[in-house]
């Protein structure tokens, strides 16, 4: 059945690997591998380009370790899905960038300075 172990996949995935998040990020409704794609596209502004290798390589291996699941087999397209324990995994991962965010804010100093280093 695969990984549904909460603790083992938690640990396994977070910290998250910036393509990793922006898949399971983009899974906010069920989509299909090129629907992902272009969604990532779209949100990062074309500054995160995925490779389709790359995406159903990390598809394949969500799906095994039981953070996402088919939705739907369409005509030669497979639509996915966050699980449970895919929305713990992101909800996790989320809680994690905001502290980042939170202590680079405060601690970071006047980073404007270095912006057009």
């Amino acid at each position: 059945m695969g990984m549904l172990n909460p603790e083992k996949v938690l640990k396994k995935y977070v910290p998250m690997t910036e393509t990793a998040f922006y898949i399971l990020l983009s899974l906010d409704e069920p989509r299909h591998g090129y629907g992902i794609v272009k969604h990532v596209e779209k949100i990062t502004k074309a500054r995160l380009l995925l490779g389709s290798g790359t995406v159903y390589g990390t598809l394949t291996k969500m799906q095994k370790d039981g953070m996402i699941t088919v939705f739907a087999d369409e005509e030669r397209k497979t639509v996915y899905e966050r699980t449970d324990i895919g929305m713990l995994i992101l909800a996790t991962e989320i809680n994690r960038l905001k502290e980042l965010h939170e202590n680079a804010t405060k601690y970071g100093g006047d980073i404007d300075d270095y912006q057009n280093i």
